[in-house]
């Protein structure tokens, strides 16, 4: 599998639960989310947008994933809506490894990179590290309406957090 047949797998509806650990406090905190996630080829014009953003060859692109959800969390009942756009660019040393560009609408436009790993494990992992925090995700699929997603934000501040996910993709009839 390599990056755009997993980006692929990911499309459609997702209902999403989650769990995180605030590691200082040990205080817990769940909540639910619904996810929808599309598929952007390498050519859209989005994804060459998004690469020019970043000085990055828009031709190593693979394409990328828009991806939107509204939520609440345990301790907020307001919901929690957000966007971000990722868009992968292949490394050209490596198929499976490469540059990570994301632009985050929930956070005022805020344009980050990080990088992906797809191992030969087809779990996908996701970092992205600034001067204020670093963060690791990691995707893998039991079955392929069954994700599963881990995630550890260490921030700069001392505030460090551990997460676990469960998402189930929503079929339409």
């Amino acid at each position: 599998m390599n990056i755009i047949e997993f980006f692929d797998l990911s499309a459609g509806k997702w209902f999403s639960q989650r769990t995180v650990h605030h590691l200082a406090s040990g205080k817990l905190q769940a909540g639910k989310s619904n996810l929808i996630i599309e598929t952007l080829s390498g050519d859209d014009a989005s994804v060459i947008q998004l690469c020019q953003q970043y000085d990055s060859d828009p031709g190593l692109a693979w394409g990328g994933l828009r991806l939107s959800w509204d939520g609440t969390v345990d301790s907020n009942p307001k919901k929690q809506m957000g966007s971000t756009m990722l868009v992968a660019v292949r490394s050209p040393e490596k198929d499976r490894e490469g540059l990570l560009l994301q632009n985050r609408k929930d956070l005022n436009n805020t344009t980050l990179t990080g990088r992906y790993i797809l191992g030969d494990d087809e779990v996908l992992t996701l970092i992205t590290e600034t001067e204020a925090f670093y963060a690791e995700e990691r995707f893998w699929y039991l079955m392929p309406n069954l994700r599963l997603r881990t995630s550890m934000v260490q921030r700069k501040d001392g505030l460090n957090q551990a997460a676990f996910c469960s998402e189930i993709r929503l079929m339409t009839s």
